[in-house]
């Protein structure tokens, strides 16, 4: 890979986050003192038989029903958490491993870190998932790697994550929600992990919010290079666009979703009333607010293209299912 140059004016964004340092530890004290620690291996045991062997069997009972579409979408849920190594180095690389924002990276890196193992120990017991194939495209995600270009630019870091973490939680939780019916432990875990990251959410969008007070124009610069289009951190996975049309056609993500969060995300940074800006930020303002008539326009075609599809995955033995 070819190492991007920094941004021009690095130095003074490094600045402004030197000087949010208060304000972040506020937000992580409150974020800590709110939290619910919890431990997979606990939320997994929570009402189960203590015979390992009954609590597989009443699992796999349990997840019998739960259909080949919903479970494709838990296997593009986990392989998404599993790329963990990549976001902590990309956090580390554009914040600084000894600056005071390891703080935050370190304490976000140990919470996310249980998403992903909750998902693989269930899917694992529940033998809701091909294992081998599962475990190749965990490889292969990790192996390619996430490489945003970002050319070290902290703003667009925090763009970014506030952007991906509100699509995460609600990939988490409306898949949980397709699964309610079949299986309220799932459901209940999905829940769990989506909550997290709706406190994620919040903290990512609150500290971009406090940039774009410190230094309005840099930071519009750099977030309308990210709004137009979220590349989603699973993109590298082995099938990701089929499972993602997948996801789409269940209601569980898809265009529609990424509008809203864009059209949330303006409201709240109250992008559109911002004035005293100079040249580069007033362009930067225009091109995000044109964002959420683009976003719509494209939702549309797709629905109005979609047709009923037939689809067949190694990780789910290859049993061919359709989805409208």
């Amino acid at each position: 890979m070819i190492q991007q140059p920094p941004v021009p004016d690095l130095p003074a964004r490094l600045e402004v986050l030197a000087d949010l340092e208060p304000m972040v530890d506020e937000l992580v004290r409150a974020h800590e003192s709110r939290r619910e620690l919890w431990q997979p291996s606990e939320v997994l045991a929570q009402g189960e038989p203590e015979s390992h062997a009954d609590y597989v069997r009443g699992l796999a009972e349990r997840t019998s029903g739960i259909p080949d579409a919903c479970r494709v979408a838990i296997a593009l849920n986990l392989v998404t958490e599993e790329g963990l190594p990549h976001f902590h180095r990309i956090l580390a690389m554009h914040f600084g491993d000894d600056t005071f924002w390891r703080t935050w990276t370190n304490l976000w890196t140990a919470e996310e870190s249980r998403h992903g193992a909750v998902l693989r120990d269930y899917c694992r017991d529940s033998a809701l998932l091909n294992p081998p194939v599962l475990e190749r495209m965990q490889f292969e995600y990790l192996r390619a790697g996430f490489h945003p270009r970002w050319e070290h630019d902290p703003y667009r870091v925090f763009v970014y994550t506030s952007l991906q973490e509100k699509a995460t939680q609600i990939s988490h939780a409306n898949t949980g929600r397709r699964c309610a019916d079949y299986e309220p432990k799932l459901a209940a875990i999905l829940a769990r992990v989506a909550t997290e990251e709706a406190r994620h959410y919040a903290f990512y969008r609150q500290v971009f919010a406090a940039i774009l007070e410190r230094d309005p124009d840099r930071a519009l610069a750099s977030a309308a290079l990210v709004v137009p289009r979220l590349e989603m951190p699973g993109a590298s996975m082995p099938h990701f666009e089929e499972i993602a049309d997948v996801e789409r056609r269940l209601g569980i993500y898809g265009p529609r979703d990424y509008l809203r969060i864009v059209e949330d995300q303006i409201r709240f940074w109250g992008i559109a009333s911002l004035t005293g800006l100079g040249e580069t930020g007033r362009r930067a303002q225009e091109k995000i607010l044109g964002v959420p008539d683009r976003l719509r326009r494209t939702a549309e075609v797709i629905e109005r293209r979609s047709r009923s599809k037939t689809f067949a995955f190694d990780l789910v033995w290859r049993r061919e299912f359709a989805v409208e």
